[in-house]
């Protein structure tokens, strides 16, 4: 690994809300606002990006669970911002504090887990699912 892996390491992530990730834009017909799927990855995309830096060329992470609480509604013309923290590391298991916020308030938070694994034992694995169906 570049970086030693350490509970408190933080990232963050950026998103302006456009007509492209509201919910309309995910299949509601109805609101017309930053879309929970959106928000929830942008939380990831903030994960993710705090701990690449500390792996080996080759190894990533994936996402596994994610319990988050969406607060309030951005509409669109505003900015969000997402942060995480790593709050937890048992062996190849991370779990991240995750937060995000837009313009005026906090629209989200909950918790994201996330595995460490070899890229290529990954893509392989995945691949194999198209080969033998």
């Amino acid at each position: 690994m570049a970086k030693k892996l350490e509970v408190g390491i933080e990232g963050e992530a950026r998103d302006a809300v456009t007509n492209q990730n509201t919910a309309v834009a995910y299949g509601n017909t109805v609101v017309n606002v930053y879309a929970s799927p959106a928000m929830i990855g942008l939380m990831e995309k903030a994960a993710l990006s705090s701990v690449l830096p500390c792996l080996e060329e080759g190894i990533t992470t994936v996402g596994t669970r994610f319990e988050v609480k969406h607060l309030a509604a951005t509409p669109v013309g505003m900015n969000v911002v997402a942060r995480s923290c790593l709050s937890e590391v048992d062996g190849k298991r991370l779990l991240f504090e995750v937060q995000a916020w837009d313009d005026k308030e906090l629209i989200g938070t909950g918790v994201h887990e996330r595995f460490i694994v070899k890229l290529e034992s990954f893509l392989k694995r995945t691949a194999s699912k198209v080969q033998n169906s």
